[in-house]
């Protein structure tokens, strides 16, 4: 990535306007995941094997610097539960360990560091950078014991594409091509009450066609009624040029952003422009675009007599769940609000979560404010305030943005501004309200297909977790056997397990169905996990009663068992002889099918990779230094055994590089002679037989 990472401390003082030029720019998500790998790349690496209990953890502590940076914790098994930062590492990682001996902290604290088993710090150039650098890596890991914000991917944004002619739609799929993104709006009415007011002002064309030069030269495409009723200029025929076109687009991008004074501003302009050139029809149809833009702006609530652009910040938390929300003022009247539900949170401070809202939000967001209101201040706020500062500058690189100042963070006690925040406040509360009252219904809510289910197959209570086992083989080899896990009628595949049948030899369906099903269910007993409210078997009667066989030992025969026989798609109970024969157009019927056909899915695809594995065994992977994925490019290349055989050197460099080729062509040679020898000795044994019988 270009740019020089200069330290950021200081960054949005205006004594040093230049230093901005030396700053890569973040015109997009991937951009600062790529300045963050820059910042983890250059920066020193330092691992530390320590737990709460070691011996020498005072020593090992003492041994991390005190420099800024990111610290990873991670567990047992190499996987990290934890990313914090700090400006001085040394003092903030031996914090947690101090307050754990002491027994400070809540469970959740004192179990993450009761799991530490590795301590991995990387050091940067500044604190700024240490907040780039945790804020990606929080992303890109999800800790366990990190602060989990739920980005809510259903609301629709306005996208403004980055073509010759953009185009101006709502969409939910935020694409990295360049394009400009505004939202999401939680309203649906009010976005499209929104475009269509855009469309009302602003001539913005509707067709899908990506247009440029070559298009409009080729003639291809010819305008539509939106050109004749006067809502597009043309530019699929190159009636309007680019310039005048994006021009259109700087002000809808404005209009977007929440500054609709500086768009009235520059309508303003044009139509005294127009005026002075004499040109009054083009000035009384810009008149008419101020007119409508000025009843959408009208209609915006007005929540300060100030023309301030500020975001206001609240947050409302209860047990483990919180939800912040942020309101956007511009220029005093409110032109949208966000809100965003965090899990994960019992035991954490406001201000950390606060912390963590404002670092995500602003990472991606297209415009940063004059002023920034908060409930209560933050930790290391200077921190945020550099990085807000250097956001700001990054941003004002877009024309249409305009230079944005660096932020001003205000914590409101008393006054006009104090009365907005508690209004905000007021809305995280009801909106708390309203997600944990969806999730109690979620939580309670039973699919009408599990009702059916209940009703065919005479159960005692709808299954909301059904396992369903199926087993897979060829010729008795290589066997296996699948579980798969269905919740609320929905697949669990985190809980999917995969099994080798160890003790069956030979082809017998019903021992590999004990086999597998014993397993699952002694290791669930031993280990207390949950239990399914059904278990489905793929295969008729005697995999059932091999299955209900083992059910018995462990003393399970409580959970209900039923087989699922493909061809005639009848379901077998333990305790009748005679099969359910369930309506081939019933809900429930269809949910078993699909239950038993994705376990036989899982089991044949794991059967398939053992397959794979054991037949992929040729020629070449028995050549030393030549592994499977050599053996695979060398096979694609050539086709054959043979093929590589006949290859030329150069060939074969180009294939799989000098080493391997050395390996391949020596092996060859020294095989060429060794038979051509085994010829030569062959040769004289036939000499020898045919003398003998001579004489």
């Amino acid at each position: 990535m270009e740019g020089t990472f200069i330290p950021m401390d200081g960054l949005h003082s205006p004594a040093n306007p230049d230093e901005f030029d030396q700053i890569p720019f973040h015109d997009d998500e991937l951009e600062q995941e790529e300045d963050a790998i820059d910042i983890a790349t250059f920066g020193a690496h330092i691992h530390l094997s320590l737990t709460a209990d070691d011996l020498t953890l005072e020593e090992k502590l003492d041994s991390l610097p005190k420099d800024p940076g990111v610290y990873q914790f991670k567990n047992g098994a190499g996987r990290v539960i934890y990313v914090g930062k700090a400006k001085v590492l040394r003092n903030r990682v031996r914090s947690y360990f101090l307050n754990f001996n002491r027994g400070v902290g809540d469970g959740k604290f004192r179990a993450l560091v009761s799991k530490i088993a590795d301590v991995e710090v990387i050091l940067t150039d500044s604190d700024v950078e240490a907040l780039i650098l945790e804020n990606t890596l929080i992303k890109k890991l999800k800790p366990r014991y990190n602060v989990n914000l739920k980005d809510d991917k259903s609301y629709p944004y306005v996208v403004v594409t980055n073509e010759p002619y953009p185009r101006v739609f709502s969409t939910r799929h935020k694409k990295r091509d360049g394009s400009k993104y505004f939202g999401p709006y939680t309203e649906a009415g009010y976005l499209r009450y929104l475009l269509k007011t855009l469309r009302d002002i602003f001539p913005i064309r509707t067709c899908d066609y990506y247009i440029d030069e070559q298009l409009i030269l080729r003639g291809k495409v010819k305008v539509c009624l939106e050109f004749h009723i006067k809502k597009c200029e043309g530019p699929c025929e190159g009636l309007v040029t680019q310039e005048h076109y994006r021009a259109m687009i700087d002000k809808v991008r404005k209009l977007l952003s929440g500054r609709t004074r500086d768009v009235e501003q520059a309508l303003k302009a044009d139509i005294a422009r127009l005026s002075e050139e004499m040109r009054f029809e083009e000035a009384g149809k810009v008149r008419d675009q101020l007119n409508i833009l000025s009843e959408y702006a009208n209609k915006q609530k007005v929540v300060t007599e100030d023309e301030i652009d500020r975001d206001i910040f609240a947050l409302a938390h209860e047990d483990d769940d919180a939800c912040g929300i942020v309101f956007k003022v511009r220029d005093g009247k409110l032109i949208g609000k966000q809100h965003f539900f965090f899990t994960n949170i019992e035991g954490k401070p406001d201000a950390e979560i606060l912390s963590a809202l404002i670092e995500r939000y602003y990472s991606v967001a297209e415009y940063i404010p004059e002023e920034i209101l908060l409930p209560q201040e933050l930790e290391d706020e200077d921190t945020l305030i550099a990085w807000l500062a250097r956001r700001a500058r990054e941003l004002s690189v877009d024309e249409e943005a305009g230079a944005m100042k660096p932020p001003k963070l205000v914590h409101p006690q008393i006054g006009e501004k104090a009365k907005l925040m508690e209004m905000v406040k007021t809305n995280a509360r009801f909106l708390l309200g309203e997600i944990k009252l969806q999730k109690m219904k979620e939580s309670d809510h039973i699919p009408h297909v599990l009702k059916a289910i209940e009703r065919d197959l005479h159960l005692k209570r709808p299954p909301r977790r059904i396992e369903c086992f199926d087993n897979s083989h060829l010729q008795g080899t290589e066997y296996v056997s699948s579980m798969v896990v269905f919740i609320d009628g929905k697949p669990k595949k985190s809980e999917y397990r995969k099994y080798k049948i160890k003790t069956v030899e030979g082809n017998d369906d019903f021992a590999a169905m004990r086999e597998v099903v014993r397993r699952r269910y002694s290791r669930a007993l031993a280990e207390k996990t949950d239990l399914p409210d059904l278990i489905i078997i793929d295969g008729g009667k005697g995999q059932l009663s091999s299955a209900y066989e083992v059910m018995s030992e462990l003393d399970l025969t409580s959970i209900p068992m039923f087989g699922l026989a493909k061809r005639l798609e009848e379901v077998f109970t333990t305790s009748s002889l005679d099969a359910l024969v369930l309506p081939r157009s019933s809900s429930s019927l269809r949910l078993l099918q699909h239950i038993r056909d994705e376990a036989h899915r899982f089991a044949i695809t794991f059967h398939r990779q053992l397959r794979d594995r054991r037949t992929l065994q040729t020629e070449l992977t028995e050549i030393p230094g030549v592994g499977k994925k050599t053996a695979l490019k060398l096979l694609e290349r050539f086709g054959s055994v043979e093929g590589v055989k006949e290859a030329s050197e150069p060939e074969l460099v180009t294939a799989v590089g000098l080493k391997a080729m050395k390996v391949i062509v020596h092996y060859f040679k020294d095989k060429a002679l060794a038979e051509a020898a085994n010829d030569a000795v062959g040769q004289e044994q036939e000499n020898e037989i045919v003398v003998e019988v001579i004489e």
